[in-house]
């Protein structure tokens, strides 16, 4: 499944998050690269130990968390702290598959990387190409989203980043663990969901949705890993 999550960074969060970027020294991003990503990573990273890569992960998080739409695609258990990547001057990222298991710097705890985020910080009309394009079981699709929305998408997707040949593509990117880790469950369970809420807020107190919820619950009880 591939969904794009719109606002979650509001334009004033997205703004003071650039000023924050523009004020903070970028590194060569291969720094974070498995080795045979790093042969196709063209990019400039944000350091991921740099007090500005802390703050404004941490205001991710606090976003996803209050984000529903999120919570009920990704179904988190684990989300690696985000990274900030920039693009320009012709920059790419080869196609490549994300590590499955990362270590989160500092600390013992890894996530395995059911899921990729990408979040845009560069309004699309800033810069020319930046494409993220995922290729997977369900077609080869190109993202492109406004500031502060954000695109979820199977961490076992072939993906890459088209050149960019004008301006700047910022952006942020992580990792979920999610608590269903299979793509196709945890797809059935979102559309199920869907349905849900969309039942609870026609027809409040029905009971087949009260029905549906105890599917629900029921298949997440049965696939869950916590």
């Amino acid at each position: 499944m591939l969904l794009p999550i719109p606002d979650v960074l509001t334009a004033e969060q997205v703004a003071q998050a650039r000023k924050l970027l523009e004020e903070t020294p970028w590194v060569d991003g291969r720094i974070t690269a498995g080795h045979q990503s790093a042969l196709s990573k063209d990019n400039m990273q944000l350091p991921e130990d740099h007090p500005a890569a802390r703050q404004l992960g941490e205001t991710i998080l606090e976003a996803l968390g209050r984000n529903p739409l999120f919570i009920s695609a990704a179904l988190p258990a684990k989300v690696f702290p985000p990274l900030f990547n920039r693009y320009q001057g012709g920059q790419s990222f080869g196609t490549h598959v994300d590590n499955a298991i990362r270590q989160v710097p500092g600390t013992g705890h890894r996530v395995r990387t059911d899921l990729s985020a990408t979040l845009f910080f560069s309004q699309p009309d800033e810069y020319d190409g930046g494409d993220l394009v995922v290729e997977d079981t369900y077609g080869i699709h190109s993202v492109k989203l406004p500031a502060g929305h954000m695109v979820l998408y199977p961490a076992s997707s072939l993906h890459h980043v088209r050149p960019v040949t004008r301006g700047a593509r910022i952006c942020s990117f992580f990792w979920i663990q999610s608590m269903i880790r299979d793509d196709s469950a945890r797809t059935l369970l979102f559309d199920l969901d869907v349905v849900i809420q969309r039942m609870n807020s026609e027809r409040p107190g029905d009971a087949n949705a009260v029905q549906l919820t105890g599917v629900y619950h029921n298949l997440l009880r049965r696939w869950a890993e916590i």
